[in-house]
């Protein structure tokens, strides 16, 4: 038998012999396989989308527009000083929109002294810029400067807090804060979108900054008074609660 004739018949055998179904099992296996890597893309799949929607805050699907309105309705606003221009004590808040820390004041400690204090005329709080937490906290406070000269500084403030995203996502875009202006009910859009980017606001984020580092501030939210009751313009520091503030504002009047 020549040495090809042994082969075939050697093929032939072992199909003679190959279990009835064998095809059935590789088929199995196939199956099995196929679906692992069919399973396998799509918990990929869903990875994928559950990665880009976490993408540190920042929506421009806003949040808190109707709430910020209510609590600000009824308070002058003058630039970035919420109150009467007469009230006996201003103070000074220095704090970088991006600070998480200056988010959860405005949250829990302003709205008592806003309230209590700033609605009946004895004090008026004048924010400022401390730009501490990266880059893109300039373009932020440039923003809410130019909310301010029409008039909606303070819901620009608050509403971006309410909308805070994760620091170091690059969530503070032109979008995002075109959104925040709209929803803190900035009148002319246009206008704000030239002040921001003006080197005259620009230079007032910068002179702000300086001005908290004169004062000894190395953190955000920093405050400072000035009163009837206070030798010129005195730095407070961070107070730790409401009543806190409150006290301080009482000794500065």
């Amino acid at each position: 038998m020549s040495g090809r004739s042994g082969r075939e018949a050697r093929r032939e055998q072992r199909l003679r012999e190959e279990e009835p179904g064998g095809a059935d099992r590789r088929q199995k296996l196939i199956k099995p396989a196929s679906a692992a890597a069919f399973l396998a893309l799509a918990i990929v799949a869903v990875l994928i989308v559950v990665s880009q929607s976490q993408n540190g805050g920042g929506d421009t699907e806003l949040e808190g527009v109707a709430e910020v309105r209510e609590a600000l309705a009824g308070v002058p606003q003058n630039g970035m000083a919420l109150g009467k221009p007469s009230a006996k004590v201003t103070v000074l808040e220095f704090a970088d929109l991006q600070c998480p820390v200056c988010k959860g004041y405005s949250e829990e400690v302003l709205p008592q002294a806003i309230e209590h204090r700033v609605r009946s005329g004895e004090a008026k709080i004048d924010f400022r810029n401390f730009t501490i937490i990266g880059p893109e906290s300039t373009p932020a406070g440039a923003a809410a400067i130019a909310a301010g000269e029409q008039g909606r500084g303070w819901n620009f403030v608050e509403l971006f807090y309410r909308n805070q995203g994760t620091e170091g996502t690059d969530y503070v875009s032109d979008q995002f804060l075109t959104a925040i202006a709209r929803g803190a009910g900035v009148p002319d859009i246009d206008r704000w979108n030239g002040d921001r980017k003006s080197g005259r606001v620009l230079r007032e984020v910068a002179a702000s900054t300086a001005q908290a580092k004169s004062l000894g501030f190395t953190g955000t939210p920093s405050f400072a008074l000035e009163g009837p009751g206070t030798a010129g313009l005195e730095a407070l520091g961070t107070p730790n609660s409401a009543g806190a503030l409150e006290s301080a504002i009482s000794s500065a009047g």
